[in-house]
């Protein structure tokens, strides 16, 4: 039996503002770690690795959620959705305000990754009460204010963690995100279903598809200490195989899959996934490997700056990209999505190589970070508004979903692997990596940016009057 639905009538400014603070709040929530890892690393006696295994557990969650999300807010609605989604992200904020030891904090941060299904939710909304042409610029609005709130959060989380406790940095933006929540609740209009609503959740693809994401992150994160296991690490990629496999074979005869694979074969999404996870791979090093740089201490090659110091070292890469987002939206409808991504790139490259020849400076490190912000934004956005107005309007959450889930699959590739670099590179009875694995890190990822243009000149201008 199916409802009927109403068509939807057109968003206005307080709905706008609504989804606007969502975005602010759940970013500001995300970014707390990232300028806080090395004193959470101090505070609960973390590895390098297991400070990387940290900063993406909530993005691995995010990849499973996303695709769920944007299947089920095209079926039941982005906003029906989104509150209950938001739920979820509220508790697991609770959880990591409260957690005593790393396990418990692990936890809090595999709930609060439910918030990354939360941008293809708000591109629904936008397109089903925007024209076209001015939903492109709201969903670079809103992405930018994504990341304007992970600038919040950048800023605010070393402050918060020394002068009151690492709980409360967690537990601020959380109730941010349950106001933000009830805002969208009350303001948001209601968006009708574009799918059908039989169909179940595709629970053996979703199965397949958590493990292949987990191993694969054992595989990252305890490969060179497995070197000399040569059997644990063969069996762990074995079992990366069997599980990527069979979960291609599942999504592939699914009725209704999680992730529409088929989607994939339309040039729009399948080139703008692989771009996205290039980018976002490259972008990750600079992501991780700069805060970590700055904590160095200062009688090395560091500069031991303090949780606070760091955020605020990296407030002008967090102000680049929440400008990049608006930007990219305005760029890619007068200038088409390769043009904005190809400038992208090239940015994102001369700030990696930057940061690889020249760090022995502060202000090295926060240009070099600043301009790899703005790319990835520029990139990122770009991709997103890209795919999102090349679909149907009723595919448009699993299109924007498999963009999203590529750029966190990517991203925490990306951190485990330059993770795995600095546990490498750290010599035995030290806790400080040697300068060259940073060095390392940089220019392996200013490799992996370059690599993606040769997908960008396929792409057409995309252009969209």
């Amino acid at each position: 039996m199916t409802t009927t639905h109403a068509p939807a009538r057109p968003i206005g400014k307080a709905a706008v503002g609504a989804l606007g603070a969502l975005a602010v709040a759940t970013g500001a929530l995300e970014s707390v770690v990232t300028p806080t890892l090395p004193l959470l690393q101090r505070e609960l006696d973390m590895s390098p690795a297991e400070g990387a295994l940290l900063s993406i557990v909530l993005l691995v969650t995010g990849a499973l959620i996303t695709p769920i999300a944007g299947t089920l807010g095209d079926r039941y609605g982005g906003k029906r959705v989104v509150v209950r989604l938001m739920a979820v992200v509220c508790a697991g904020g609770l959880v990591s305000a409260l957690a005593p030891n790393l396990p418990v904090l692990v936890l809090g941060q595999v709930l609060q990754g439910a918030m990354v299904g939360a941008l293809p939710l708000s591109f629904i909304l936008v397109r089903a009460h925007l024209p076209a042409g001015e939903s492109k610029v709201a969903i670079g609005v809103v992405s930018g204010l994504f990341v304007g709130g992970a600038m919040a959060g950048t800023l605010a989380a070393g402050p918060v963690a020394e002068g009151l406790s690492r709980h409360w940095m967690f537990a601020l933006p959380t109730f941010a995100v349950t106001g933000a929540t009830v805002l969208v609740h009350r303001l948001t209009p209601h968006d009708p279903p574009r799918r059908p609503q039989g169909a179940g959740i595709d629970w053996p693809g979703l199965v397949l598809l958590s493990g292949t994401l987990v191993t694969l992150m054992l595989v990252l994160g305890l490969g060179a200490d497995l070197v000399t296991q040569p059997l644990v690490l063969l069996g762990l990629v074995v079992l990366l195989a069997a599980f990527g496999t069979g979960w291609v074979a599942v999504e592939r005869r699914a009725a209704s899959p999680m992730v529409d694979l088929r989607m994939l074969t339309r040039p729009a999404v399948g080139k703008s996934c692989v771009l996205t996870f290039l980018i976002c791979g490259g972008t990750s090093a600079a992501t991780y490997l700069v805060p970590q740089l700055f904590a160095v201490p200062a009688d090395t090659y560091g500069f031991g700056a303090s949780a606070t110091a760091i955020g605020f070292f990296l407030l002008p890469g967090a102000l680049a990209a929440s400008v990049a987002g608006p930007i990219s939206g305005i760029g890619v409808r007068r200038l088409g999505s390769r043009a904005v991504v190809t400038a992208g790139v090239l940015l994102m490259a001369v700030g990696l190589l930057g940061l690889a020849a020249a760090h022995t400076e502060i202000w090295h490190l926060v240009l070099g970070k600043a301009l790899v912000a703005l790319a990835n934004g520029l990139c990122v956005t770009a991709m997103v508004t890209r795919t999102a107005t090349s679909v149907d309007l009723g595919d448009t959450g699993i299109a924007t979903g498999l963009v999203l889930v590529t750029r966190v699959i990517g991203f925490a590739v990306g951190v485990q692997v330059t993770g795995a670099i600095l546990t490498a590179g750290t010599p035995s009875g030290s806790k400080i990596p040697a300068e060259s694995a940073f060095v390392a890190g940089f220019v392996l990822a200013a490799a992996v940016t370059v690599l993606s243009l040769l997908v960008v000149r396929t792409m057409s201008k995309g252009v969209k009057e």
